[in-house]
């Protein structure tokens, strides 16, 4: 009872310690909104911000329903989708230029889990039916449950990745891997929109090589395909990809780019409309958009463990294609991103919106690009464009009901452009790395046969194997020049004596991946040029002698040999960090130079290695091993020298 007693009163006395400051300093590094508001300059960034809102929400509208269905649920799940989490990460995010919101790749993994649970028994969105919320059908309801449980979850597994932590272990994502992995899962949702550019029917397809077994399909029932779908979708590419490549050629001398995307859906709704396709040619549409938000309501936490798998995907690959745009926009316009903060910020986007029939969610290439392209300033835009998105969702939505689906899916298909883009980063990794190479070749490959969290994966394991294997072989040490020690001794006799000082520098990790060649690099250093065999051989000469005088000459002899004794100098500078094998190694070659009478001081030591070093051997010298610089490892070697000598006379 007592040990319970103190325990609480440590406790007490832990959270009385906490003060003010402490408290206002957590908030503000948590939430980061905290420190971009009060500063804001509302004069010279507002009207950019502004700009850059309209057009981000033009953006968001239309890919908001294309990913919705992507996800394959009702294409007004979508547009909340492109509400909530944007309002989430501009309160805890970092990165001042990424547009969050409904993202390709997390909605095609979430479609995973609701066609497997919620299978599809009709892929039209135009029946309406007021049985369920919103005037959906109880099917829609339940589809859209799904997606949210998959956003929940993977929300859940971005913040437990927070609190570990985890955001350091992101250097294993190297820029070969998140290229591969997004360029595969391009591939993936290009092939999941087939049948709407084709206007074919087709069952859904998903597990491993179902991207070669849709398209296996689409050749054996060639015959199916619609042509005016087809003709519309042609139609819609060739206009999208025409007019966003003059708008990114003239950019510069326009400061509001074409919203073709917009033009585009108004213009094939209307006609549509009037042409009455859906009835006479059988194009599919989106249909009915209720108007509203829904009210707030808690995931099927039923489906939880079924779901698993998914999660893990949409949080993972979310993370990674997010955090690739925040540390490419920080890096562009001078700021940093917390890589930990960021699993925060995603996190709480996933959890927070699943509440609010939100699919999974994470940043766009193409919505960033936009963001760069219209100079926006600060996240002032995207909640700008949640503003404009608010308004269509209780106006305008309704107004969508004959969109055609072969158009959401051009505008899909054109909006991955950037990502399959980055197969001519080939030729880069090609003319710079073989390995990178081979590494980007197979994690496409991995991506394309399984999926995008099977080939993220598969890139981050074969990184740490290369890691493994190259780590030992890498050079570990670097002989420097005495010419290049600045030391303040200028006499003839010192430099004389200076010679048979050998300087090395330490210039990578010292761990059990490469310990063993560390040792073996040293050892051929001190060898090199016979330092041992020259100190022992001048040793035993004086021993020799000693005994002949009958050891009348003992003194003399030993300050002689002391005197001729070589020096070795480990510059440990850059020498980041260590564990007990590399320790163990360093007591070792300090054992072993002084069985062959050789000194080794170690410079530059940070206080860990020193205390290392103290507690896992007996560094049983009579003189200092550890020296905070070169210059004075050199200063206690001439200081020490002189004495002999001075005790010789």
């Amino acid at each position: 009872m007592t040990g319970a007693k103190r325990k609480r009163s440590t406790v007490w006395r832990k959270i009385q310690a906490v003060r003010f400051e402490d408290i206002k300093a957590w908030c503000m590094r948590r939430l980061p909104i905290l420190k971009w508001v009060p500063v804001y300059n509302w004069k010279e960034n507002l009207v950019p911000d502004t700009l850059s809102g309209m057009m981000l929400a033009i953006q968001q509208v239309t890919q908001g329903l294309a990913f919705a269905v992507l996800s394959s649920v009702h294409p007004v799940f979508g547009l909340y989708g492109s509400f909530f989490p944007v309002i989430i990460y501009a309160i805890f995010g970092m990165g001042r230029h990424v547009a969050t919101g409904t993202f390709a790749l997390t909605s095609l993994i979430s479609a995973n889990a609701v066609e497997r649970l919620v299978p599809s028994v009709r892929t039209n969105f135009t029946a309406n039916n007021n049985s369920g919320i919103l005037g959906l059908s109880e099917f829609e309801i339940q589809r859209i449950g799904v997606a949210a449980a998959v956003s929940f979850l993977g929300g859940i597994i971005q913040v437990a990745m927070f609190m570990l932590q985890l955001g350091s272990a992101t250097f294993l994502l190297t820029e070969p891997v998140i290229s591969a992995m997004t360029t595969g899962a391009a591939t993936h949702v290009v092939t999941s929109q087939v049948k709407y550019l084709l206007g074919m029917k087709m069952p859904y397809m998903s597990g491993p090589l179902a991207f070669f077994h849709i398209y296996a399909y689409v050749f054996e029932n060639i015959r199916s395909v619609q042509l005016e779908a087809l003709l519309l979708s042609l139609l819609s590419i060739v206009v999208l990809v025409l007019v966003k490549e003059l708008n990114e050629k003239f950019h510069r001398n326009i400061k509001v780019v074409l919203p073709i995307d917009l033009l585009l859906i108004i213009a094939t709704s209307i006609a549509c409309y009037y042409a009455d396709m859906e009835y006479i040619y059988g194009i599919e549409v989106v249909g009915n958009i209720p108007k509203g938000l829904p009210s707030p309501k808690a995931p099927p936490m039923s489906v939880l463990p079924e779901v698993v798998t998914e999660a893990f995907g949409v949080a993972l690959v979310g993370y990674v294609a997010s955090l690739a745009l925040a540390q490419g926009s920080a890096k562009k316009f001078k700021y940093t991103v917390d890589d930990n903060q960021e699993f925060l910020a995603h996190g709480l986007s996933n959890v927070i919106p699943s509440f609010f029939f939100c699919i999974p969610s994470a940043a766009a290439m193409g919505r960033t690009a936009l963001l760069y392209s219209t100079g926006a300033k600060t996240q002032v835009a995207c909640l700008i464009s949640c503003v404009l998105i608010l308004v269509v969702i209780y106006t305008i939505g309704p107004l969508l009901y004959w969109l055609p689906m072969c158009v959401l899916a051009s505008i899909i298909v054109v909006g991955l452009k950037g990502m399959l883009m980055q197969f001519r980063d080939l030729k880069k990794y090609w003319n710079v790395d073989k390995i990178d190479w081979s590494i980007w070749v197979s994690t496409y490959v991995f991506t394309i046969c399984f999926a995008a969290n099977v080939g993220l994966l598969y890139g981050v394991l074969c990184t740490i194997v290369i890691v493994i294997f190259r780590f030992p072989r890498a050079k570990t040490l670097n002989l420097k020049n005495m010419k290049e020690v600045e030391y303040k001794y200028k006499a003839e006799d010192n430099c004389e004596s200076l010679k048979q000082v050998k300087i090395v520098s330490v210039n990578s990790p010292l761990i059990f991946l490469n310990a063993r060649k560390f040792h073996a690099d040293l050892l051929k250093i001190i060898q090199k040029d016979g330092i041992s065999s020259q100190v022992c051989a001048i040793c035993e000469q004086n021993t020799l002698l000693c005994s002949f005088s009958n050891g009348s000459c003992h003194g003399e002899l030993v300050q002689s040999c002391h005197s001729e004794r070589h020096v070795l100098i480990l510059d440990c500078s850059g020498l980041n960090f260590f564990d007990y094998t590399g320790v163990s190694v360093l007591l070792q070659i300090y054992m072993d130079c002084k069985s062959r009478y050789i000194d080794v001081l170690l410079a530059h030591c940070k206080a860990s290695l020193i205390k290392a070093m103290q507690y896992g051997g007996n560094l049983d010298s009579e003189n200092p091993v550890f020296f905070e610089s070169i210059s004075s490892a050199i200063d206690a070697i001439q200081i020490h020298r002189v004495r002999l000598k001075s005790k010789s006379k």
